[in-house]
């Protein structure tokens, strides 16, 4: 991977680690955090998002601890207190005091947590996909977190994510197969979720007293046809989250930023400008 590639932002140190950021725009901020696909980065998660917001927000998306060219210290324990601490550092780093959050999956969990946690770090939540609540696992969740690198495993996994196959290339396939064995990165993901996996979405999900108790307005946002996520997820967090609006996509699986990228890049739009 040369340095220019575009998955490749500025440096920080944020919490003691090395981190991979992208910094776009101007104007209030906002924290968008990834999901947890093998080989994932910020850029590949954000990049149909971050130009669109970048026109309305100063939108920041970091490689999280463990992921893409963020720096992978040696006997790292990953787990939701490491990643939270981690988004915490870069806004310290930053000097940002409050910003908005979007959630992608995983990185849902981590900004529920987060605004639990820090609700003073936190203005408005957006959260897509989101892990964070009970479920039990999908097979296709269970699938996705056991990845062993193959180009037809990849395949697999990208057909599973996206509802529109035509999104599914093998131009795709074989972008994120090589992502996913660059050096450190596929050690690093093993690491996070081995199995049994039920564990790790039980790690994941924040008390049910402490979602009920979030007073920031919140937008819930999940693809009808999400296999990896269930709906329900969502609904509950509707359900728990007073302030709090949901909507869902139809003909949509995982992807609604990569799916639905004009109507979600508006609609989250709309709502942190509001």
């Amino acid at each position: 991977m040369s340095a220019n590639s575009p998955e490749i932002g500025q440096r920080i140190v944020a919490a003691g680690i090395a981190t991979n950021y992208h910094d776009v725009g101007s104007g209030l901020p906002v924290l968008l955090i990834h999901g947890s696909g093998p080989g994932v980065t910020a850029w590949a998660n954000w990049r149909l998002v971050l130009p669109e917001l970048g026109k309305t927000c100063r939108a920041i998306a970091p490689d999280m601890l463990g992921f893409g060219y963020t720096e992978r210290p040696a006997g790292i324990d990953y787990n939701i207190d490491a990643w939270v601490a981690h988004a915490v550092g870069l806004l310290d780093a930053l000097g940002i005091e409050q910003t908005d959050l979007i959630g992608n999956s995983f990185g849902g969990a981590i900004a529920l947590a987060l605004a639990i946690r820090h609700p003073q770090r936190v203005r408005r939540l957006v959260l897509m996909g989101s892990v964070g609540v009970p479920f039990a696992i999908t097979p296709e969740l269970d699938a996705v977190w056991g990845y062993q690198p193959s180009l037809a495993a990849m395949r697999g996994l990208l057909d599973i994510f996206a509802h529109d196959r035509g999104l599914v290339t093998d131009e795709l396939a074989e972008l994120r197969y090589q992502a996913s064995i660059r050096p450190g990165f596929q050690e690093s993901f093993a690491a996070m979720f081995p199995a049994p996996r039920q564990r790790w979405v039980d790690a994941m999900a924040s008390a049910e007293a402490d979602i009920r108790a979030i007073q920031h307005k919140t937008l819930i946002i999940h693809g009808r046809d999400d296999r990896v996520i269930p709906l329900s997820n969502s609904q509950t967090l509707n359900r728990w989250i007073d302030d709090s609006q949901l909507h869902v996509f139809g003909r949509c699986g995982h992807w609604v930023q990569i799916e639905h990228s004009a109507d979600f890049n508006h609609l989250v739009s709309h709502f942190l400008a509001d």
